[in-house]
């Protein structure tokens, strides 16, 4: 009897450190490192039985990361926290997401959200004007920075440089009124589109030009530690991405990856976004401080599938518009 105990003992001893581990998921982001650190210790913290690896980095070297993995018949991560709905609706109609219907879902505007449940966006990045305060017109229209005087005035990231930037092009290149003739305008006024929305900014702060198209948070958090800029949501609206998240198509670590979806969807993980000072995706959320209420914030119309139909043509047209390569 004595030696059957200390079997069962020994055995008990061996198998509560293999029942106690920690299941993981794999996460590949492009957030900011200490956005993404907090979004993983937040989700950790709420989910004490799932342990994250994760891998930061910007969403074309991701990509470009996880196409070669996949090649390779060794794709690793379970979920995806990526820049914007146009890589993820290219991955969707490739069957490589996991259509999920999140029970978070109903708290957000069906336009945020593939249908099916590819993806879920979680924040509003949106592009405005940015104007420094020495400037003569303090503009509160796109068409401002085409009318007269402003030859030589504009700067702006390039859609052959940044994703948020491509997002603009189709969504102001789609809406009525502005159209291809806008940037055939901007373009005779010698606007400057190079780089991305950092460069943009410095140069408006800087004085270098009085004006430019930037996303929302690098303008006002600027104006709150002192650069002598501000920051306009235009009269037509604005553009956005919005990080969206999804689950990879064959993902290991299903469970966890639905449950890292509906943290981050949950007003937990939105008040996680908005401590980080971006707009909240979900329906109801307060806004970050510099921001005005949502409701005076109007979204341009935007269609991920057309943009992504539509994105080499429009790279082409606009370097063509341009005269850059």
């Amino acid at each position: 009897m004595l030696r059957t105990t200390s079997a069962l003992t020994l055995a008990l001893a061996f198998a509560a450190p293999i029942a106690a581990q920690a299941e993981t998921l794999t996460l590949y982001t492009s957030q900011p490192n200490a956005d993404a650190q907090m979004t993983v210790d937040a989700f950790m913290a709420a989910n004490p039985g799932v342990e994250v690896e994760w891998v930061r980095d910007g969403t074309t070297q991701l990509m470009t990361r996880l196409r070669a993995e996949i090649e390779a018949g060794a794709a690793q991560p379970d979920v995806l926290l990526i820049a914007d709905t146009v890589t993820l609706e290219g991955m969707a109609q490739e069957g490589l997401l996991m259509a999920y219907n999140s029970p978070e879902a109903g708290a957000y505007d069906p336009a945020l959200h593939s249908p099916e449940g590819y993806y879920y966006s979680t924040k509003l990045i949106t592009t405005g004007i940015v104007y420094n305060t020495g400037a003569e017109l303090a503009p509160t229209s796109w068409t401002d920075l085409v009318g007269d005087g402003m030859d030589g005035m504009v700067a702006m990231p390039s859609p052959l440089y940044s994703g948020a930037a491509l997002i603009h092009l189709a969504t102001l290149t789609g809406t009525d009124g502005l159209g291809w003739d806008y940037y055939q305008q901007l373009a005779t006024n010698d606007a400057r589109a190079e780089g991305g929305n950092g460069g943009t900014f410095r140069a408006v702060a800087s004085g270098e030009k009085p004006y430019g198209m930037v996303v929302d948070f690098l303008a006002i958090r600027g104006a709150a530690d002192g650069s002598p800029v501000s920051f306009v949501f235009p009269t037509e609206g604005v553009s956005y991405v919005t990080e969206p998240v999804a689950i990879l198509n064959g993902a290991e670590n299903t469970e966890q990856a639905q449950a890292f979806v509906d943290f981050v969807l949950s007003e937990a993980g939105q008040q996680l976004v908005l401590d980080q000072g971006y707009i909240p995706a979900r329906d109801g959320m307060p806004m970050p401080a510099g921001f005005p209420a949502r409701d005076e914030i109007v979204l341009m119309d935007f269609d991920p599938a057309q943009a992504l139909a539509d994105a080499d043509a429009n790279k082409a047209r606009f370097a063509e518009t341009f005269g850059v390569e």
